[in-house]
């Protein structure tokens, strides 16, 4: 059965956990109290890599139980990165998470050939919604790595996508291609792309779900919007997974969720050996727990 919202989502990852997740320069308190409530529900347990010193000020002054953390001290945050992935590397961890350390740097670490994360597949980023108003879950990639996707990454970034999907029960997720127009227009190259996408998942080249594109935003969620239309599609108005043509369309598509929507959001970030949880700095601790709670399932 598909999970509908991030309270099921939770139940599940207690089934799941507790995995072993190690954080990367938790210097904020935040982060340290997603991993207190972590441990608390049996999700996870966290291994602290930074300044020893400041996360033990930052723990006592926020009241925020640390007591059964192992911290290995590390205070530079690009280092803290590398070992967070050399502790996955070893076994020591089943998932890493980004603390107060820029996105590029702790990618960059697990993209490190020496970290043996790698299996051959592209690292991208999905971000999952609890929307107000919304029976079940949206999926929206790629919102934070791939910048510029070609037309074969973009494959890629939808198979992973439902391949995440598919994790929390949805057994065949519909796949939107976003573009500004539901209409295939030579002039506007993601209209073509997302045609190409659509007919190679036909063709079988695309697997575990039904991709349709291009759809405008408001075809994609909007039984109305498509009823107006006269579309013909599977996949129109009743879109689990929204495929965004670039990084800036996908990054501004999850803020305007957040901020304008009122969504809850979780994060990570798949195709390598492990999940990477890569919560933003300025997101609340309820988000960077339920990402925590993503990458558990999926680490499962």
């Amino acid at each position: 059965m598909a999970i509908k919202n991030f309270t099921e989502l939770m139940a599940e990852a207690k089934k799941a956990g507790p995995k072993m997740v190690a954080v990367a320069a938790p210097h904020e308190p935040e982060i340290l109290l997603a991993a207190q409530d972590a441990e608390r529900e049996g999700i996870a347990n966290c291994t602290l890599v930074g300044d020893r010193e400041l996360i033990r000020r930052l723990a006592a002054e926020h009241e925020i139980d640390i007591t059964k953390m192992m911290i290995i001290q590390e205070p530079e945050p690009k280092a803290a990165a590398r070992k967070v992935m050399e502790l996955l590397r070893m076994g020591h961890a089943d998932l890493a998470m980004k603390g107060k350390v820029e996105t590029g740097d702790f990618l960059r670490a697990a993209l490190d050939r020496e970290m043996g994360l790698r299996i051959g597949r592209l690292f991208t980023h999905i971000a999952v919604f609890e929307l107000p108003g919304f029976d079940r879950l949206l999926f929206v990639t790629d919102s934070g790595v791939v910048v510029a996707p070609t037309l074969e990454q973009k494959v890629e970034i939808v198979q992973n996508a439902i391949m995440v999907a598919q994790r929390l029960g949805v057994t065949e997720p519909k796949v939107a291609i976003l573009a500004a127009t539901e209409m295939v227009n030579p002039k506007i190259p993601t209209t073509m792309d997302a045609a190409n996408l659509a007919k190679m998942a036909d063709r079988g080249q695309i697997q575990g779900g039904l991709v349709d594109g291009p759809l405008a935003l408001d075809n994609a969620i909007s039984p109305e919007s498509v009823a107006i239309k006269g579309i013909k599609s599977p996949v129109a108005g009743y879109a689990d997974i929204l495929v965004a043509p670039d990084v800036e369309a996908g990054n501004m598509l999850a803020k305007a969720m957040t901020y304008f929507a009122k969504g809850k959001m979780a994060g990570v970030v798949v195709g390598g050996k492990s999940p990477l949880i890569v919560a933003s700095r300025s997101d609340p601790h309820e988000t960077k727990l339920v990402s925590m709670g993503l990458g558990v399932i999926l680490a499962s």
